[in-house]
C-alpha cells in the first residue's frame, strides 16, 4: 500500500459514509466534464468513475499513479496527468467546455491552488473540495465576522462559496489534526467589475494587512482621505466592515488616479 508524503501534504480518505456523501454533493452525471485534482489512493476515483463516461485526474505522486492504474485496471476512461496543479493549465482539457473540479486539496497548497483555479474560471462550472474547516471558514465569511479577512474578499468577486458539511479527522488516513469541510465553489456568470484585478489586490492586500488600523490609515501609501471618501466609504472604517463592493470601489479609486 502507498504510503502517505508529508511533502504533498497527503492524507486520504478513506471512509465510505463519508465518500458516499462527498459523491452525493458533487452529483456526477454520465456526460460531466469532471477532473479530479490529487486522487491520491482514488477514494473518490472509483465512485466518480462508475458514474462517468471518462474522468481526468491530475496528480503528482508517480508512486499513487502507479496504484491508481492498477486499481482502475488501466480503465482507458481515466486520463492521468502527472503534473503539479499549480504549474498545470486546464485548457486543453475538453476544449471550449467549462469543467467541473472536484479534489481533496492538500492544505498546504489550497490558497495559492485556489487563485490558480480563479484565474482559470472561465472554463470552470464548478469546484467541489475538501479544505481545512479554518479555510472555508474564512472562504465564505461575512463582513464583520471574526473570520472575514483577504481571502473573503479576494474570493467573492469572481465565486460563489458555499460550505457544506464537515468531516473529521478520523475519515483520513493519517488523521489530519483539523477539522475538514467540504465546499462548493461556483463562479459567478457575472462577476464584479474590476478595472485592474492588480489594484483590487493591493487595495485588499493593504486593508488587512494592519486590520485594527482605519483605512486612512492602512490604504495610506495607495489613497488618501480624500480620496476614500470620494469612493463613497468612511475613511475611520476598518476593512472588517467593509463589503466585497466597497473594495472594488476603492480599487477603481486607485486605478483612476494610477492613469
Amino acid at each position: 500500500m502507498h504510503q502517505p508524503r508529508k511533502r504533498f501534504g497527503q492524507h486520504f480518505l478513506h471512509d465510505p459514509g463519508v465518500i458516499g456523501r462527498i459523491v452525493a454533493a458533487i452529483a456526477p452525471q454520465p456526460q460531466d466534464r469532471m477532473v479530479e485534482i490529487g486522487p491520491g489512493l482514488g477514494a473518490l476515483t472509483l465512485p466518480l468513475l462508475g458514474r462517468l463516461n471518462e474522468l481526468h485526474a491530475v496528480e503528482i505522486d508517480r508512486d499513487a499513479i502507479r496504484h491508481l492504474q492498477e486499481i482502475t485496471q488501466h480503465d482507458p476512461r481515466l486520463h492521468i496527468h502527472s503534473a503539479d496543479v499549480l504549474k498545470f493549465t486546464f485548457a486543453h482539457i475538453y476544449e471550449g467546455e467549462r469543467l467541473r473540479l472536484v479534489g481533496n486539496l492538500p492544505y498546504n497548497i489550497s490558497t495559492p491552488l485556489l487563485f490558480h483555479l480563479i484565474e482559470q474560471r472561465e472554463r470552470i462550472l464548478d469546484m467541489h473540495f475538501m479544505l481545512q474547516k479554518e479555510v472555508v471558514d474564512r472562504m465564505a465569511a461575512a463582513p464583520g465576522s471574526e473570520h472575514y479577512g483577504r481571502l473573503t474578499v479576494m474570493l467573492s468577486p469572481w465565486v460563489r462559496v458555499e460550505a457544506l458539511f464537515d468531516i473529521g479527522p478520523g475519515a483520513f488516513k493519517p488523521p489530519p489534526r483539523v477539522v475538514s469541510t467540504v465546499v462548493r465553489l461556483t463562479p459567478h456568470e457575472q462577476p464584479m467589475a474590476i478595472g485592474d484585478p492588480r489594484h483590487f489586490a493591493t487595495v485588499v492586500g493593504a486593508a488587512f494587512s494592519q486590520r485594527r488600523k482605519t483605512l486612512r490609515n492602512s490604504l495610506k501609501p495607495f489613497l488618501d482621505a480624500e480620496d476614500i471618501a470620494a469612493a463613497g466609504i468612511d475613511p475611520g472604517l476598518r476593512a472588517e466592515v467593509l463589503s466585497p463592493a466597497e473594495f472594488v470601489a476603492l480599487s477603481s479609486r486607485l486605478s483612476a488616479k494610477l492613469l
